[in-house]
């Protein structure tokens, strides 16, 4: 029944999170980026709440992060960012296939998720190492 095809656990995102994504896809293309499309449908099926009322274990936006992919069990840590701070050491796009991936999960929660050369990558959050919401920094 753990079949990597269709793992997409719930979500929650910010209404502030929320606002600037949707203002981010009104202006990137999707053939620039093709990750937007990924990210739509991420905001779509998400549960949208007050910054104030964000769950101290869920990825938001400039959150950093610990997560593993669960077939190499090898553990990554990154900050979740707008594509204007990729490329920071340690970040990563939210336009980027695993950012999409990461936005709203709570720790424990597992994703599947398409990789940049193909194929699927299972990875589950493990840890919120910062989180701008629950450390009093709203982005």
């Amino acid at each position: 029944m753990n079949t990597m095809e269709n793992i997409q656990p719930e979500i929650i995102i910010s209404e502030s999170d929320a606002e600037k994504l949707d203002e981010l896809l009104a202006v990137v293309s999707q053939k620039e980026f093709p990750g937007s499309v990924n990210l739509e449908q991420e905001l779509d099926r998400a549960s949208i709440v007050p910054s104030s009322q964000i769950p101290e274990n869920v990825v938001t936006m400039n959150s950093r992060v610990r997560f593993k992919d669960i077939h190499s069990a090898k553990s990554f840590i990154l900050t979740l960012v707008y594509p204007k701070d990729a490329g920071q050491q340690e970040t990563v796009s939210v336009l980027a296939p695993i950012g999409s991936a990461l936005l709203g999960l709570s720790v424990g929660q597992q994703i599947s998720w398409p990789k940049p050369a193909g194929g699927m990558m299972l990875v589950e959050i493990e840890e919120i190492l910062y989180q701008p919401e629950r450390d009093g920094a709203l982005a």
